[in-house]
């Protein structure tokens, strides 16, 4: 088989030709689509893995966001998307795909590949009140989120400092003080076995 690209749908091969080429070995299924087995895991083939169904205006949002930048092993089952307020889509209707209004600006959207998608403070933002959510689910998230980008909490805690009036603030809140105090517990577990255990510097 001739190289395939690296994110595949049945735009691309018929259904039956992409099961076999599962079966042979080259490629695997991921979420929507099927992805070469020899294509490195990054955040642009996620991120067009997610979107395969779905226009491209829709912003990658939520778990499908904390997927495509890394903080979580699979993709959910519904992907997330949202778009602004003032956007005009056609209404989508498919079991697998959640589309929400929302208040976001152009700092909150980064271009992942060719899709856009929400940035790491903003999508632990998103994920911290969401009351959709099992709360320890959320703060997983956003402790995972955190190790991608440590500044995350402090960004986070500036956002909502600034959104007095914001449906589900107290459950962001309260969300991120168990995050910070998980992730502080985890630090000093840490330094402690470092401590038992010194690093050698020599050979």
């Amino acid at each position: 088989m001739a190289r395939l690209r690296s994110v595949l749908d049945t735009d691309d091969l018929p259904i039956a030709e992409l099961c076999a080429a599962r079966l042979d070995g080259e490629v695997v299924a991921i979420d929507h689509g099927w992805v070469p087995v020899d294509e490195p895991d990054h955040a642009a083939s996620r991120a067009a893995l997610v979107a395969l169904q779905v226009p491209r205006s829709l912003i990658i949002e939520r778990l499908s966001a904390a997927w495509v930048h890394g903080a979580i092993a699979s993709p959910p089952v519904v992907a997330q998307f949202c778009v602004p307020y003032s956007a005009r889509i056609a209404v989508l209707n498919h079991r697998r795909v959640s589309v929400r209004e929302v208040r976001i600006d152009a700092r909150d959207i980064v271009e992942v590949g060719d899709q856009p998608c929400t940035t790491i403070d903003r999508t632990a933002f998103d994920v911290l009140r969401d009351h959709t959510l099992d709360d320890r689910v959320a703060c997983d998230v956003v402790a995972a989120l955190h190790h991608v980008r440590p500044e995350i909490i402090n960004l986070v805690e500036h956002r909502l400092d600034g959104a007095v009036r914001m449906p589900h603030r107290s459950l962001a809140v309260s969300r991120l003080r168990r995050t910070e105090a998980a992730l502080r517990s985890a630090g000093r577990a840490g330094a402690s076995r470092l401590g038992d255990h010194p690093p050698s510097l020599t050979r």
